[in-house]
C-alpha cells in the first residue's frame, strides 16, 4: 500500500507556509550545496588532465586551493541546510501537535469514550515525532538526493551521452523499483503502532488503579495483560521486519546495478581512447557520488513505512468530527438561568435508552433536588445540560435558548459543575483557580478566597497565589480541594450550577464548612443538586425523582414532604437508602 507524498505534505503544509522565509533559505542552501557537489569534481578533472599534460606547479596549486575551498564551503552550506531543515520540521510539527490537541479537545465525549489516554498520547506525540523525523530529512535527504541524482545524470550526459544514457537508464530502473516496494510494510507498521498505543493505554489504566490492583491481589492479571500486549507487538514487529528484509535486498540489488553500469561503460570508453584520464576520474567520482543518493533514498523508503503508518493514523485523527457542532452564537440571558427539558430521550447506544420522555421546567433562581437510583439517569441529565451530548429526541433550553444555539464555550461559561472528585493540576494556585485564564485579577481571586472561608489556608501558602500545587492536589485536604472547586465556580459566576453532592465523603466539621460555602454558591443562582443523602435536599425548592430515565415524581419540596402519597414523603420516613437502592 503506497501513501502519496501529498498526504505527508497536507499534514504540515499550513505550518510550513508560516515559515516561508526559513523555507526559502533552506531551498537556496540545498540547491547551493548540491550545485557545489556536482561542480567541484569538474575542477578535479581539470587538475588531473593538467597534471597529466605537465602543467606548471602554480596553476595546479591554484586549482587545488579552489577545489579545497569549494569543498569546505559545500560542507558549511550542507550543515546549514540540515540545521534549517530540522528547525523548520520541528517548528511545524510542534504546531501540528498543538493543532491536534485543540482538535481532540473539540471532539465530543463519544470519541473520548472510545479511545484511551495512552492511545491519544501515542498519536499526538509518537506519530507526530515520526512525521517530524521524516520531514526534517525529506527536504534535505529525499528531495536533496533526488536533485543531486538529477544533477549527476545531467553532468554525465554532458561529458558523454553514452555514459549519461546508461546511468540514466539504470537510475530510472532503480527509482521505479524502490517506488514499487516502498509501501509493502506500511500495513504491518500501522498495526505495530496501534498495538503500541494499546499497550500505553493498558499501562495507563493499570498505573491509575495501582491501589485497587494491589489491594485486591490482581497484580497477576496486570502481568498477564502486559505479556499479552507484548506478544501482539512482537507478532507485528516480526511481520514488519520480514518486509524490511525484502526492501533491503531489493535496494542492495538496485544499488549494485547503478554502480556497475557507469563503471563498465567508462572502462570501455577509456580503453577505446574515447575519453581522457580526467574524464574517467570524473565518471568514477560521479559513480561513487551517485551511490550515496540511491543508498539514502533506499533508507528513506524504509522510513516511509513508519511514516506511512503514522500519517494514516494522523490523517484519520484529523478527519474525526464532533457530533456536537458549535452553535451559531445566540447569547444567553444574564443572571440566573431557567432550565427546561421537553420530551427528551437519550441513549449512549441504540436500543438502550437512558432518559425517556423527560419533561420538566426549572424557574430561574430555584434549586432542584435530583434523586434516583444508580443508573436512573441523574449524571446523564447533567451531561446534557453541559451539552457533552445532544438529546436523541427532544430539546433542552437554558434561559429560553435551545442549547444548540449558543457557542459551546459561551454555554460552558454559564454552567458550572462541582463533583466529589476535584481535578487539580500541577500548577500554581492561581492557575488552578482560574483554569489558566490570565484575565482574572489577583484581587478578585483573593476576594473569593476570603468569601469562602479559605483565608486561614491562604495565609499558610509560602508564595501566595504563586504557590505550586502537586498533581491531583496531594498536598491538600479533601475539604480544601472541594473549596477550591467552589472558588472556581465563583470566579466564573455562572447562571446555573450543578452540584453532585460535594460533601458526602467529608468529616462533620469539614462538611459544615462546605455547607456554608454551598449556601453562598447557590445564592442568586439556579441550581441542580444531585443528592445522595436526604439532608442535602433540604435546601432544594423543587424535588425530582428519576426511575429508569423517567420522572417518577416532580414538585415543590415542601408540598411533597407533607403528602403521604408522595414517594418523597416515604423517602423522608424510611430513608433514602431503603427506598432508592
Amino acid at each position: 500500500m503506497n501513501i502519496p507524498l501529498k498526504r505527508y505534505w497536507d499534514l504540515l503544509a499550513d505550518h510550513i507556509v508560516t515559515q516561508k522565509g526559513r523555507f526559502a533559505l533552506l531551498v537556496v542552501s540545498l540547491l547551493g550545496s548540491i550545485g557545489l557537489q556536482v561542480f567541484n569534481p569538474q575542477i578535479m578533472r581539470d587538475f588531473i588532465d593538467a597534471a597529466s599534460q605537465g602543467a606548471e606547479i602554480g596553476r595546479l596549486a591554484r586549482t587545488a586551493l579552489i577545489f579545497l575551498g569549494l569543498a569546505l564551503l559545500q560542507q558549511a552550506i550542507a550543515v546549514g541546510a540540515t540545521y534549517i531543515g530540522e528547525n523548520v520540521a520541528w517548528t511545524a510539527t510542534n504546531a501540528l501537535r498543538a493543532e491536534l490537541a485543540r482538535h481532540c479537545l473539540g471532539l465530543d465525549m463519544r470519541f473520548h469514550n472510545n479511545i484511551t489516554p495512552g492511545e491519544l498520547i501515542e498519536r499526538i506525540d509518537g506519530d507526530v515525532t515520526e512525521l517530524s523525523n521524516f520531514f526534517s530529512q525529506l527536504v534535505v535527504r529525499v528531495i536533496g538526493n533526488l536533485i543531486l541524482l538529477a544533477g549527476i545524470l545531467v553532468a554525465l550526459a554532458f561529458e558523454d551521452w553514452r555514459v549519461g544514457l546508461a546511468v540514466t537508464s539504470s537510475a530510472l530502473v532503480t527509482l521505479y523499483g524502490l517506488n514499487r516496494v516502498r509501501g509493502i510494510a506500511i500495513p504491518h507498521d500501522k498495526a505495530l503502532r496501534a498495538a503500541n498505543a494499546d499497550l500505553f493505554g493498558f499501562l495507563e489504566e493499570q498505573l491509575a488503579g495501582t491501589e485497587d490492583i494491589c489491594a485486591c491481589g490482581a497484580a497477576t492479571y496486570g502481568i498477564q495483560g502486559l505479556y499479552r500486549h507484548q506478544r501482539e507487538i512482537l507478532g507485528h514487529w516480526r511481520r514488519a521486519g520480514r518486509m524490511y528484509v525484502v526492501l533491503r535486498a531489493v535496494g542492495g540489488l538496485l544499488l549494485w546495478l547503478v554502480r556497475a553500469t557507469p563503471l563498465i561503460t567508462g572502462y570501455y570508453l577509456f580503453t577505446s581512447g574515447a575519453i581522457s584520464l580526467g574524464t574517467t576520474y570524473l565518471i568514477v567520482y560521479y559513480t561513487n557520488l551517485l551511490a550515496r543518493p540511491i543508498r539514502e533514498l533506499n533508507q528513506q523508503v524504509e522510513s516511509l513505512q513508519n511514516i506511512g503508518a503514522s500519517t494514516e493514523r494522523l490523517t484519520e485523527l484529523r478527519a474525526e468530527r464532533s457530533h456536537l457542532p458549535d452553535g451559531p452564537g445566540t447569547d444567553l440571558p444574564a443572571g440566573p438561568l431557567s432550565l427546561a427539558f421537553q420530551g427528551v430521550r437519550f441513549a449512549y447506544a441504540e436500543d438502550a435508552p437512558v432518559l425517556q420522555d423527560l419533561t420538566f421546567e426549572l424557574a430561574p433562581g430555584t434549586v432542584l433536588g435530583l434523586l434516583g437510583r444508580t443508573g436512573s439517569g441523574k449524571t446523564t441529565l447533567a451531561r446534557l445540560v453541559f451539552r457533552l451530548y445532544d438529546p436523541t429526541v427532544g430539546q433542552v433550553t437554558l434561559g429560553g435558548v435551545d442549547l444548540r444555539q449558543p457557542r459551546l464555550q459561551a454555554l460552558r461559561q454559564r454552567v458550572a459543575l462541582v463533583t466529589q472528585d476535584v481535578q487539580l493540576f500541577q500548577a500554581s494556585v492561581r492557575d488552578n483557580l482560574t483554569f489558566f485564564d490570565p484575565h482574572i485579577s489577583d484581587a478578585r481571586i483573593r476576594a473569593v478566597i476570603e468569601e469562602l472561608g479559605l483565608a486561614d489556608w491562604y495565609r499558610t501558602l509560602p508564595q501566595g497565589l504563586d504557590t505550586w500545587l502537586e498533581t491531583s492536589g496531594r498536598d491538600l485536604s479533601a475539604g480544601e480541594a472541594q473549596l477550591l472547586a467552589f472558588a472556581r465556580v465563583f470566579l466564573r459566576d455562572p447562571g446555573l450550577v450543578i452540584l453532585d453532592e460535594a460533601s458526602s465523603r467529608l468529616d462533620p466539621a469539614t462538611e459544615e464548612h462546605i455547607e456554608r460555602a454551598v449556601d453562598r454558591l447557590l445564592r442568586d443562582r439556579t441550581a441542580i443538586v444531585i443528592a445522595h443523602r436526604l439532608g442535602t435536599v433540604q435546601r432544594a425548592d423543587t424535588v425530582m425523582i428519576l426511575e429508569a430515565g423517567r420522572v417518577a415524581e416532580y414538585g415543590p419540596r415542601r408540598q411533597l414532604a407533607h403528602d403521604p402519597d408522595a414517594l418523597f414523603y416515604r423517602l423522608l420516613q424510611t430513608g433514602l437508602q431503603e427506598v432508592l437502592v
